[in-house]
C-alpha cells in the first residue's frame, strides 16, 4: 500500500504540472523520475525597443512669427525674434507645440500647457483650468446650438449639418402672416412672412410651423438717434427655432440693421436655435459647403465710444466722453454709430445660427456675417455661430460689447475683426477656417487700427480660452497692428506648413515709435506689448 500511494501522489502531482506549467521549473520540488514528462515554462519574450516619439527640434523665430505688411518702405519692423521673444516673455507658453487637436476639439482631456484662471484679470471672464475653446475631446458646450461642416464638426446627436434645410416645419400652405409683416405666398412648401423694410415699431416674430421670415433688401430696426438721442423703443423680437431667410428672388443686398436707439432680442435655445440664412438653404441641397456670400449678413450700431471719427465729428479721449465723435458704418451708406454711452445696449443675440452671409461692395467696404459699430457693454452676444461668411466672421468696430461662446466657421476672410478703439473681453471662441481655402491675407483674428495710431480710445481687446485652426495661407493666424494693445490667455493656434503663427506689424512714423510694441504710455492709453498667458502654439504645420 505504501507503494501504491507514493505512485499515486507522483500521478497526481505529474497531472498537476500539466495544468500548472510554472509548477515544472519550482526549485522546491525534487528531480522526477524516469518517464516522467517535464513541462517547460514558456521562455519570455524579449522585449523589442519601442521607438521613441522624437522630440520636435525649437522652432525657429522665422516659423513662429511674420514680418509680412508693415510700411512698403521696410523702415518700420518688428523682427520675427522680437515677435518670439515678446511671447516667451509671457507665462506657460509653450511656442514647440504639435498637433494636439482633431478638428476644433482636444484629443486629449489634459490641456495642452498649464492653463491661468482669467477670472482674475476680470470677472467677465468664466474661471477654467485648460487651454482652448474646448475643455477636452467630450466638451458638448458647443454642441446642439451649432450646425456642423467641413470647417468644424461640433458632434452630439442634435447637431445638424449647415447644409441642411432648417427646421421650419410643415403647414405653410395652411399658416397665416403674423401682423406688422408681408405675406409673400408659398416658397416651396413654407409660407413667406417678410419684413417691412422699416420696422418703426416694436415686432414680434413667433415660431410658426410652416413659416419663416423674408428679408428683401436694407431692413432696417428703428430710426438713428444719433450720439445721444433717447431710445426709440423699438424692438425686433424672434422666438426660439425661427428661421429668417434672405430673399433670393431680386438682386438688391439683403440685410438686417438695427439702428442707434433700437434694439435686437434674438433669443433662441441650444434645442431650438434662431437661423439667419439664405433662402438657398430652404431647398434640399441648395446649398454646399463651399456656399458663401449669398446675402448681406447682420449690423448692430450703437452709441458707445469708438477712435476713428468721421471728418467734422470728434475727436475722441481715453474716456470716450465725446458727445460728436461717430463713423459711418462699412457696407451700407449714411448709416452712423458711435457716442459716449460705454453701457449701450443694443439688445441680445442669444443661440443664434448666421449662415452663408458677407457681401464685399468693394474693396475695404465689406458686409461680415456680423458686424458690431460702437456697441455697448450693455448688449449681449453668446452662443452665436457664423458660418461661411464670405467676408470676416464678425467685425467689431469700436465699442464695449464683451462675447461668449462665438463660433466662426468657414470665413472667407478674417474670423475675430477687430478695430476702431474696440474694448472688451471675449471668452470661448473658435475660429476654424475653410478647408476648401480662405482668401489669401485671412486670419484667425485681425486686431487693427486703421493707420490711426494714437487715436483715442485705444484698441484693447482680451481674448480668453480661444481656438484658432488656420488654413488660409496667410502671413500668420493672429496679426495685430499699431495702434492695438491685446491680451491673450489660454489658447490654442493651429496652422498649416509655411504659415506663421503670429505677425506684429508696426505702421508708425519711426523705429523708435512702434505703438504694436513699444512700452506701455499711460497718457496714450498704452498697455504696453501684447501680453501672452498660456498658450499653445502648433506652427508651421509641425
Amino acid at each position: 500500500m505504501t507503494s501504491f500511494t507514493r505512485l499515486g501522489t507522483i500521478l497526481l502531482t505529474g497531472t498537476a504540472c500539466l495544468a500548472l506549467t510554472a509548477c515544472g521549473g519550482a526549485d522546491d520540488v525534487a528531480s522526477p523520475g524516469a518517464g516522467t514528462v517535464i513541462i517547460t515554462p514558456p521562455a519570455t519574450p524579449t522585449p523589442t525597443p519601442s521607438t521613441p516619439t522624437p522630440t520636435p527640434s525649437a522652432i525657429t523665430a522665422a516659423q513662429f512669427a511674420s514680418t509680412s505688411g508693415g510700411r512698403s518702405d521696410g523702415t518700420i519692423t518688428i523682427s520675427a525674434d522680437e515677435q518670439l521673444a515678446i511671447v516667451n516673455a509671457g507665462t506657460n507658453n509653450n511656442v514647440n507645440g504639435t498637433n494636439v487637436l482633431t478638428g476644433v476639439y482636444p484629443t486629449a482631456a489634459t490641456s495642452a500647457t498649464t492653463a491661468t484662471d482669467p477670472s482674475s484679470i476680470n470677472p467677465f471672464f468664466t474661471s477654467t483650468n485648460f487651454v482652448g475653446a474646448l475643455n477636452g475631446p467630450t466638451d458638448t458646450a458647443f454642441q446642439g446650438w451649432t450646425c456642423a461642416s467641413t470647417s468644424a464638426e461640433f458632434g452630439g446627436s442634435t447637431t445638424a449639418r449647415c447644409t441642411a434645410v432648417p427646421a421650419v416645419g410643415a403647414g405653410g400652405s395652411a399658416a397665416a402672416c403674423p401682423t406688422g409683416t408681408i405675406d409673400d405666398g408659398l416658397v416651396q412648401t413654407f409660407r413667406a412672412c417678410r419684413l417691412p423694410t422699416v420696422i418703426s415699431s416694436s415686432l414680434t416674430l413667433p415660431k410658426i410651423a410652416g413659416v419663416f421670415y423674408r428679408l428683401r433688401g436694407q431692413t432696417e430696426v428703428g430710426a438713428d438717434v444719433g450720439t445721444t438721442g433717447a431710445d426709440t423703443g423699438v424692438t425686433l423680437t424672434i422666438a426660439p427655432g425661427v428661421v429668417v431667410a434672405a430673399d433670393s428672388t431680386e438682386v438688391t443686398a439683403d440685410l438686417l440693421l438695427v439702428n442707434r436707439g433700437s434694439k435686437i432680442s434674438a433669443v433662441g435655445t441650444r434645442d431650438a436655435p434662431i437661423i439667419f440664412t439664405s433662402q438657398q438653404n430652404l431647398t434640399a441641397n441648395g446649398v454646399s459647403d463651399a456656399t458663401q456670400g449669398q446675402w448681406g449678413g447682420i449690423i448692430l450700431l450703437g452709441r458707445a465710444p469708438v477712435g476713428v471719427c468721421a471728418t467734422g465729428t470728434g475727436p475722441n479721449n481715453a474716456g470716450g466722453t465725446s458727445t460728436t465723435c461717430q463713423q459711418a458704418i462699412e457696407g451700407v451708406t449714411g448709416r452712423f454709430y458711435g457716442g459716449p454711452t460705454q453701457a449701450d445696449n443694443s439688445g441680445t443675440m442669444q443661440y443664434v445660427q448666421i449662415r452663408y452671409s458677407g457681401i464685399a461692395i468693394s474693396d475695404g467696404n465689406e458686409l461680415q456675417g456680423l458686424t458690431l459699430g460702437g456697441t455697448g457693454s450693455g448688449t449681449t452676444i453668446d452662443h452665436v455661430q457664423s458660418h461661411n461668411s464670405a467676408d470676416d466672421g464678425v467685425e467689431i468696430f469700436g465699442g464695449t460689447t464683451n462675447v461668449k461662446y462665438f463660433a466662426v466657421t468657414g470665413a472667407d476672410d478674417d474670423g475675430f475683426d477687430i478695430d476702431n478703439g474696440y474694448r472688451g473681453f471675449m471668452q470661448f471662441i473658435i475660429a476654424a477656417q475653410r478647408l476648401l481655402g480662405a482668401t489669401a491675407d485671412s486670419f484667425s483674428t485681425e486686431i487693427d487700427s486703421n493707420g490711426a495710431e494714437d487715436l483715442l480710445p485705444r484698441t484693447f481687446g482680451q481674448f480668453s480660452n480661444f481656438t484658432f485652426v488656420q488654413t488660409a495661407l496667410a502671413p500668420a493666424a493672429i496679426r495685430q497692428r499699431g495702434g492695438s494693445d491685446m491680451r491673450f490667455v489660454n489658447g490654442i493656434v493651429k496652422t498649416p506648413a509655411t504659415v506663421a503663427c503670429l505677425n506684429l506689424v508696426a505702421q508708425e512714423a519711426s523705429q523708435a515709435d512702434r505703438s504694436t510694441v513699444r512700452a506701455a504710455d499711460a497718457a496714450k492709453q498704452d498697455q504696453g506689448p501684447p501680453i501672452f498667458t498660456s498658450v499653445y502654439f502648433n506652427c508651421n504645420g509641425r
